[in-house]
């Protein structure tokens, strides 16, 4: 069973930039397809971002894709997220997650980190 450990959330300003790490520990973290998401107040947790084991495929939620970079590094079992030019609306608590297969499925993802706010001030 993997953990997942999220780091690198906070207060930022409207178009700044942050990048948000996932440090994977008691399992094989290439085994896994990894995901992002985000869960905004009183809304539904959305997919963000997703790569696949090995990291040579990617998919992005349409909305933000332009906005974000996905990647990991498997030698340092971590998962990455670079997000730039943020906006209010950005607002969240960011969860990375691992699962089975690439896909924007929230079911499909077993395991999930304890999630990180980010704050985008206009």
């Amino acid at each position: 069973q993997v953990q997942l450990l999220i780091s690198g959330g906070g207060l930022v300003q409207a178009g700044g930039s942050l990048r948000l790490s996932c440090a994977a520990s008691g399992g094989t973290f290439s085994w896994y397809a990894m995901g992002w998401f985000r869960q905004a107040p009183g809304k539904e947790r959305e997919f963000v971002a997703a790569i696949s084991r090995l990291g040579r495929t990617t998919i992005y939620e349409d909305s933000i894709k332009g906005r974000v970079t996905i990647s990991r590094d498997n030698a340092k079992n971590t998962l990455y997220l670079q997000m730039n030019s943020l906006k209010p609306e950005d607002t969240a608590v960011y969860y990375c997650a691992a699962g089975g297969s690439l896909t924007s499925s929230i079911d499909a993802y077993a395991y999930w980190g304890q999630g990180t706010q980010v704050t985008v001030s206009s």
